[in-house]
């Protein structure tokens, strides 16, 4: 019976992202976000530009406004901070979209990273292997600047939100501020400026 349930909820789950992005987009969501958990870096955060491109300037699945939110909201809530991909499907497709994207990016990096970690280990003393841990840094931190780049852009427009934006940059960097407290900050100054 349990089988039975878990398939209609599966064709359920489908009908309704055909009716949004429909297969062929939930196809490409997942098959995209495969091919960027091979290029993440640092974290699903680093390829967050390219994750942009797709669902918000070639696709048009989500808008600036719910790409931001759903980074924002997953940073803010507990857990790990891959959640932002689960939202972005999420907005694109409904269930089947949280899906693709989630497995899309966790499937090929997963699997790589466990036998990267076995081979390096099994050489760590190899000078090749010293060389890539040490070069993989800056490009570590350029994806993230990227990213925060593409994210400071939907504060521009607003001279409210900008100085928000960069009065958290700088409070993160010269301060040991706690982030929830920023967090709470963020949270109220919107929830005033709203209201």
């Amino acid at each position: 019976m349990s089988a039975e349930l878990a398939g209609s909820a599966t064709a359920a789950a489908l009908a309704d992202a055909s009716a949004g992005i429909g297969l062929a987009g939930l196809a490409e969501l997942f098959g995209r976000f495969l091919m960027l958990s091979l290029l993440s870096i640092g974290g699903a955060i680093t390829v967050a530009p390219e994750m942009h491109r797709l669902v918000v300037a070639e696709r048009g699945w989500l808008d600036d406004a719910d790409f931001t939110a759903s980074i924002s909201l997953a940073q803010a809530a507990p857990g790990p901070n891959i959640l932002f991909v689960t939202l972005i499907g999420w907005h694109a497709a409904g269930a089947a979209g949280a899906l693709a994207a989630t497995l899309g990016i966790l499937l090929p990096s997963s699997l790589l990273v466990l036998a990267a970690f076995r081979w390096t280990e099994r050489y760590r003393a190899h000078r090749g292997v010293q060389a890539f841990r040490a070069g993989m840094a800056p490009i570590t931190l350029g994806l993230l600047l990227a990213t925060g780049w593409i994210l400071a852009g939907s504060t521009l427009g607003d001279p409210v939100l900008a100085l928000v934006t960069v009065a958290t940059a700088v409070l993160a960097w010269k301060t040991r501020l706690n982030p929830l407290w920023m967090l709470a900050a963020g949270a109220l100054a919107g929830t005033l400026r709203a209201g």
